[in-house]
């Protein structure tokens, strides 16, 4: 009975490439929703620092809002062409040289399983027999760990990296404009640290990383953005620069 239990659990057990896919995409949106906290936090401050004109902060905090997910948007959507650009590269040249080199293809798809371990003529036969079924798919996989009906979107990603940046972007934002005036800096600094300790934990525990030593390195980060920025904002509004 357990043994069947153990064959069950194993055979729903989600596929590696799926597995990795559905983690980077949770690790981008993370660092999306990070970068947002971070830079209008830094932002917002600074310029609370210069000025106590809640129209101003909210101007400023607002622009940045916007500036910063545009950004990240074209950044993903260009990162991500670039390399779909190159995925599809390499699968059209590995279909040309299956078509035009096929034995050698076969030889290499051999020596792919022998490097996995697997005994020469077990390998041989692994390659013959896969070859026989789908000479494509099977080189795609041993070769380039591609799945062409699974590129990733650069529209996805762009949408995606802008939505978690506003959403990180918001809470800051949010933390220096609600608050009366006299609590307005200490509510930005205290809610930013919640929240980057959040994301750090989140991002840590994605990544299989020190949570403590992860989460302390973006806290740390945030709140030193933070008080740089406030600092400026402050010598500006002294000097009246």
């Amino acid at each position: 009975m357990e043994k069947q239990e153990s064959n069950k659990a194993h055979h729903h057990e989600p596929h590696q490439a799926k597995t990795t896919s559905k983690l980077n995409w949770l690790r981008a949106s993370v660092l999306g929703a990070n970068d947002g906290i971070v830079s209008i936090a830094g932002l917002v401050v600074g310029v609370a620092g210069a000025t106590s004109n809640p129209h101003i902060i909210l101007t400023a905090g607002l622009a940045g809002i916007i500036a910063g997910a545009i950004s990240m948007a074209a950044g993903e959507y260009v990162s991500v062409s670039s390399s779909r650009d190159t995925e599809k590269a390499m699968l059209k040249k590995e279909k040309y040289e299956l078509e035009h080199y096929p034995e050698e293809e076969l030889e290499e798809l051999a020596h792919i399983y022998e490097h996995k371990g697997l005994s020469p003529k077990t390998a041989r036969t692994v390659a013959e027999e896969l070859t026989a079924k789908d000479p494509y798919a099977a080189h795609i996989d041993a070769e380039l760990n591609i799945d062409p009906n699974d590129l990733t979107n650069p529209w996805h990603a762009a949408f995606a990296s802008a939505l978690s940046f506003l959403v990180g972007a918001i809470i800051p934002l949010v933390a220096v404009i609600a608050p009366p005036e006299s609590i307005r800096i200490s509510s930005t600094f205290i809610s930013v640290i919640i929240a980057l300790a959040i994301t750090g934990t989140v991002s840590a525990k994605v990544g299989n990383a020190n949570v403590l030593r992860a989460t302390t390195r973006v806290v740390l980060g945030g709140a030193l953005a933070m008080i740089v920025t406030y600092g400026v904002g402050r010598l500006f509004n002294v000097t009246g620069i």
